[in-house]
């Protein structure tokens, strides 16, 4: 049996539609379900049952020896909430409870992680495990993430594999509900649709043109192709990054978008929210080396493909994957 947390999220809901394509619905789903507009992204799709997040560990007690894996995608992702003890509850202390069950239970352990660990990048990207402790997020969710991997990394008592992922900026479908935290691709797509143009921020610092932000933008169905095959593999365990390995800039995601659309680019340039300006990343860019050592042969889409496969199969038609 399959265990996702998140599993009504963009991501979880995804790993759980690749599944289904492959005839796999021993799952079980954990997240909190009482969000109408989430719970779209599991019509059709077929797995065992459902549990709250609040009960899933009481179950877990119970059942752990049917539980053949736990994905834990189920994290709060919201990089402008700044109440650090909500992300102690739900993205530091349950994600510990998890971990030390499969621990004890002998159960594979599959983790979200993030690159807002990074901070401003100025201690680069690099996910070798001696690196880690280093890092100096900029908000509190990227702290809460960091403390986890700190935290893992310091346990003498593991789950037999492990592997935490680093996500740089994942975009693709089932983001619809995600509102403000939603992809630049989903935001500029309906802009598009709107008005026929995009807002993109302007840069706040002198040694980058405006739009030349650069973010390592990576396709939601890479990252469900690498998770499966972590678990498929089990190769060393540990933490590793989940980009691409390319940076791209704004303005080439959003002429992307614009291509996708067939509209002609037309762009207006807005500041940075004083809310996020001063922990705005203005480079990512995965360093995939580590990924790539433990065997992870596959081929990344390029921004151009997957962003043409998200508008043309999904956003255009509001179809879910």
């Amino acid at each position: 049996m399959i265990i996702i947390t998140g599993a009504a999220g963009f991501i979880g809901s995804c790993l759980l539609s690749y599944f289904n394509e492959r005839d796999i619905r021993d799952i079980i789903l954990v997240d909190d379900f009482t969000s109408a507009s989430k719970n779209k992204n599991l019509s059709d799709k077929k797995f065992l049952n459902f549990i709250d997040r609040n009960e899933f560990i009481d179950w877990f007690d119970l059942q752990y020896d049917s539980v053949d894996v736990i994905f834990h995608i189920g994290a709060r992702t919201d990089t402008t909430e700044f109440d650090i003890e909500i992300f102690n509850k739900l993205n530091l202390h349950y994600s510990q409870a998890l971990w030390e069950r499969c621990s004890r239970y002998g159960i594979p352990f599959i983790y979200a992680s993030s690159a807002a660990t990074y901070g401003n990048g100025s201690l680069g990207y690099s996910d070798q495990h001696t690196h880690i402790p280093e890092l100096k997020p900029l908000n509190p969710y990227g702290q809460s993430k960091q403390d986890f991997d700190v935290w893992a990394l310091q346990q003498k008592n593991r789950p037999p594999y492990w592997y935490g992922l680093k996500f740089f900026n994942v975009y693709g479908p089932n983001e619809y509900h995600k509102g403000r935290m939603a992809s630049v691709v989903f935001h500029a797509f309906n802009q598009i649709k709107e008005k026929g143009r995009v807002s993109l921020f302007r840069s706040h610092r002198t040694d980058y043109e405006d739009g030349k932000q650069l973010r390592d933008f990576i396709y939601v169905k890479d990252v469900i192709n690498v998770l499966d095959w972590l678990y498929a593999t089990k190769p060393d365990s540990g933490i590793y990054n989940l980009g691409t390995g390319t940076a791209r800039t704004f303005l080439d995601l959003v002429q992307a978008v614009f291509s996708a659309t067939a509209v002609n680019p037309l762009i207006d340039w807005v500041d940075i929210p004083v809310d996020i300006r001063d922990t705005y990343q203005y480079f990512t860019e995965a360093d995939m080396s580590k990924l790539r050592s433990v065997g992870y042969a596959d081929s990344f889409y390029t921004l151009e493909a997957g962003i043409n496969d998200y508008v043309t199969n999904y956003l255009s038609t509001g179809k879910y994957y």
